[in-house]
Order: C-alpha cells, then sequence, then structure tokens
C-alpha cells in the first residue's frame, strides 16, 4: 500500500453484553451492566449488542433488555443493537427504541430447530415478517440476518456451502439489509472462511455482513483476519471472550474483543477503539460477573514497548 493511502477502517461490533451474558449462568445487576456499556463506549466502540429480546423465563439474564436499551440510546454516536428471534421480540425491540435489529438464522436445519424450534424456511417467514413490523414502525431501523453454524454444526456436522449462500440470499430477499455469517461452534478454518465470504459478497454485493468468529479451536483472530483479507469490514467479537451459544455443546469463546482491535492497530488498520481504556472496561465485566473466567492474551501480555496506537503512515 502507498504509504499516503489511508488504510481501511474497520468495525467492531461488541457483542458481549448479549452473546456473552446469555451464555453465562449467573445474571449481571443491570447497574453493572449499564457501567459496562458505558466504559465501552468511552474506550471508543460504536457498535453495540445491548441485550436479546426473549421471554425472561428462558433468558433471566435479558431481563432488563429494555431498560438496557433506553440507557444505552443515550450515549452519543453509539448504534445501539439487540438480537430477536421473532416477531414478538422485534416488536419490542422497536419500542425501546433500537437502532438495529440482529436476527439468527442458522444454516443448520437442526441447530435452528434446537435454537428457535423453527425450520430454516419458517426462520426466513420470521425475517420477512420483522422486515414488514419495522416499515411500519421504524423504516430507519436496520436489520441484520446472521446466518448462524455457517461453517459447521455441532449437532449436525458438515453444513453445505451451497446451503449457507442460499440461506443468506433468501433473508435478504425476505427484507434484511444484510446477511453476516457466523461461526457459531468454533469449526471454521481460514480457507473455508475466505471461499464462504468471497462467494457471499459475490452474491451479495455490499449487503454482505459481518463476521462473526468463536475462537474455540484458537483460530479466531486468524478467521477474522482470512474474513478482511475478502473484504470484510464489521467483526463481531466480545471483551474477555464471554459466552458462546447454550444450544451447541462445546461452543464456548467468542473472539476477544482486545486481541481484534490489537491485531488491526498494529496491522495500522483503525478501529476507533482505544486500547488502553478498552483493557480497562475488563474492570466493570469482572465487579459485574465476579468468578466468571474471562479471557485474553493482550491484556495478560500488555502492549509491546514502544507501541503507538493510530500510528498508519507505514502501512
Amino acid at each position: 500500500m502507498n504509504p499516503t493511502t489511508p488504510p481501511t477502517a474497520v468495525l467492531i461490533s461488541e457483542v458481549g453484553p448479549r452473546d456473552g451474558l446469555q451464555s453465562v449462568a449467573a445474571t449481571m445487576p443491570t447497574a453493572d451492566k449499564l457501567r459496562w456499556i458505558d466504559a465501552l463506549h468511552a474506550a471508543g466502540v460504536r457498535e453495540i449488542e445491548v441485550a436479546s429480546f426473549v421471554p425472561a423465563r428462558l433468558l433471566p439474564q435479558m431481563a432488563d433488555a429494555a431498560e438496557v436499551v433506553r440507557h444505552a440510546i443515550t450515549l452519543p454516536g453509539l448504534t445501539v443493537m439487540a438480537l430477536v428471534p421473532n416477531r414478538r421480540g422485534a416488536q419490542a425491540a422497536l419500542e425501546a427504541g433500537v437502532h438495529k435489529l440482529t436476527m439468527p438464522v442458522s444454516a443448520s436445519a437442526a441447530h435452528s430447530l434446537a435454537n428457535v424450534r423453527k425450520t430454516r424456511e419458517e426462520m426466513v417467514d420470521e425475517v420477512r415478517a420483522i422486515a414488514e413490523l419495522r416499515r411500519d414502525l421504524a423504516p430507519h431501523v436496520r436489520l441484520e440476518a446472521g446466518i448462524s453454524t455457517a461453517f459447521g454444526c455441532t449437532l449436525q456436522g458438515d453444513v453445505p456451502e451451497d446451503e449457507v449462500i442460499w440461506l443468506a440470499a433468501q433473508c435478504v430477499e425476505a427484507g434484511a439489509d444484510e446477511a453476516g455469517l457466523s461461526d457459531t461452534v468454533g469449526y471454521a478454518n481460514p480457507a473455508q472462511v475466505r471461499r464462504l465470504f468471497r462467494r457471499l459478497r459475490a452474491e451479495l454485493g455490499d449487503r454482505a455482513g459481518a463476521a462473526h468468529m468463536h475462537n474455540t479451536r484458537g483460530l479466531g483472530l486468524a478467521n477474522c483476519l482470512a474474513a478482511y483479507e475478502e473484504g470484510v469490514r464489521t467483526f463481531d467479537a466480545s471483551l474477555g471472550g464471554l459466552g458462546g451459544c447454550p444450544y451447541a455443546p462445546g461452543a464456548s469463546g467468542n473472539v476477544v474483543t482486545e486481541d481484534l482491535v490489537f491485531m488491526f492497530e498494529a496491522m495500522g488498520v483503525r478501529t476507533g477503539i482505544d486500547l488502553q481504556r478498552l483493557i480497562a472496561a475488563r474492570a466493570p465485566l469482572i465487579a459485574g460477573l465476579p468468578g466468571e473466567a474471562v479471557y485474553g492474551m493482550t491484556s495478560e501480555a500488555g502492549l509491546p514497548k514502544g507501541f503507538v496506537q493510530g500510528n498508519y503512515a507505514h502501512v
């Protein structure tokens, strides 16, 4: 790259307050959640998935979803995102004031039935219903379909790539603004990530969405880099690596936000996130979930001597 050419920025979408918190047994008190979200925002994180709108009897960790959203939307410049599994959840999220809805649609037939008790085709119908609801209630709100188990499934095993691309296209046709790919159970490898995102971008163009990778087998960062090299510019990650999927056995371990931000910043790719403040944001997370394991190599090792964030001229 020419030294005068500015590097391409990436958007790191923090999913810990949703994906992380719904994957642990303990329930973080609401006040601690708000302090954590405030600390993430202060570090420069500009998109946070703050909650999941599901029945409290199923996920008591998310019982305060509306209250968390109402606080988060007061933070300047922050895109507040929530996961919704169906039309009822979408309506509650829209009424709370979210800026973006994300809907999980599993490429694995077995995982779809285990996760939401619906077939893939029925989930496409839900996407269509939510898109219509969004159009009527809040047309400015964006809707993303996250194609989960896109790289394999602990329940089903192999998930044919043709079915992944077909499903993503179906979701966009049904009204989703974009469709991203999720390595829900940590099966992906970099060659597979390159191949699938190349196909997704060929199929959907600028409607191809985020990469949501897990670090279950230690390949999370490598897979994010592979996606970046295929043109992906939005990446989900969780502070401290908190979270996984409760309906995919053995699937713990989101990509660690701190390590992902360090990788990109060390490469000279702008994230807009201050690493020191991001590492400091672990404090309210740990305080709110005492005893819960958190991960991250960068936070343990510290930043390299002479590392200056924002030095992009050498790229």
